[in-house]
């Protein structure tokens, strides 16, 4: 078929049999024609952006737009629109990233905290893909005009790693590999007081579903009764304490099965021990205990964080590309540094 605009592609295809959700059956079947050069060609497609088609309308049996969860009978026509990329007009910004890896398929960076990763309609200048556009020759187009090269993200005011992609092949196969979780993803948090550990040393494992809270949208929450699975697995490294008394601080390892929004926040604040600094999840009052057990040099060192003492510290995957083994510990920027320093004389 011929295509409306030019660098658009129309791709058509009959159901070879029944299925019950045209999105699952559409991904596998557009996989599989990209794999095998079918034309007419374009570029791999992810889940994300297969979602944002439904939504828009783009794909369509005979003319009538399907939802993602239709059901498809053996022999529907289905044509599936791809608009042609849309040319960035971001203008690249100086941010001095840290690279902690570099190839010609993808870069990881040390973000610090206080950068948001991707624009938003709400914020159009100041991200981290301003300055990845900055010093990156390429990126990734499937991520869009907005997020180019994102496979994953953290939130503002968390720091570590980050990996970036440059090529679409390698996007897509990262992209699978976060779904399939076999990443290796460990943060470490700087949490109020410090939670009991099992004799036997073994992680702790907290379960749950995570959605949004209903009572703030931009918060999420462990009490909900629709949402993603969530699963986190925390070690204690480190208490903090005065003489005599008991932990006021710790530092906490928790290492991501999933990757959910806020997911390292909202669980340790279901624990009990939200994290130092985190302006959404359980900062307490100038009254409350837990900040009064707090030492005044500390205290000081906290108002002046920017956001949640988190921090992405270790980052292992397989190359998209090559299949080599990588890992990365991304060093803690300058002021997770010095409250981490100070917090240390209370060992």
């Amino acid at each position: 078929m011929q295509n409306s605009k030019p660098g658009a592609v129309t791709w058509t295809w009959k159901a070879p049999e029944d299925f019950k959700r045209a999105d699952l059956a559409l991904l596998e079947a557009l996989e599989a024609s990209c794999k095998q050069g079918n034309e007419p060609a374009f570029d791999p497609i992810t889940r994300s952006r297969l979602k944002t088609l439904f939504e828009q309308g783009q794909i369509t049996t005979q003319g009538t737009p399907l939802k993602a969860n239709s059901r498809l009978k053996k022999g529907t026509p289905v044509q599936v629109y791809l608009p042609p990329p849309v040319p960035s007009d971001l203008v690249p910004e100086d941010h001095s990233l840290e690279i902690l890896f570099e190839d010609e398929h993808l870069v990881v960076v040390n973000k610090p905290p206080g950068l948001t990763v991707h624009p938003s309609p709400t914020q159009m200048t100041g991200t981290l893909v301003h300055g990845l556009l900055h010093q990156i020759k390429n990126l990734s187009g499937i991520g869009g005009v907005l997020r180019p090269g994102i496979v994953h993200r953290i939130d503002k005011d968390t720091s570590g790693s980050l990996v970036i992609t440059k090529t679409d092949l390698a996007h897509t196969r990262l992209a699978e590999t976060f779904a399939r979780h076999d990443i290796e993803r460990r943060y470490w948090a700087l949490c109020y007081g410090a939670p009991p550990l099992p004799l036997n040393g073994n992680p702790v494992k907290v379960a749950s579903l995570i959605g949004r809270n209903p009572n703030d949208r931009k918060k999420m929450s462990m009490d909900v009764k629709e949402g993603r699975t969530a699963v986190t697995y925390y070690t204690k490294v480190k208490n903090f304490a005065q003489p005599q008394k008991n932990p006021f601080a710790s530092i906490l390892e928790a290492t991501l099965e999933t990757g959910r929004t806020h997911q390292v926040r909202v669980h340790l604040t279901g624990i009990g021990h939200s994290i130092i600094g985190d302006p959404a999840y359980g900062t307490p009052s100038e009254k409350n205990t837990k900040w009064l057990a707090i030492p005044d040099d500390i205290r000081a060192l906290v108002r002046h964080l920017p956001g949640q003492a988190l921090h992405a510290k270790i980052l292992g995957f397989r190359h998209p590309i090559t299949g080599e083994p990588l890992r990365f510990d991304a060093p803690f920027p300058p002021v997770f540094q010095e409250l981490l320093s100070a917090l240390q004389r209370y060992e």
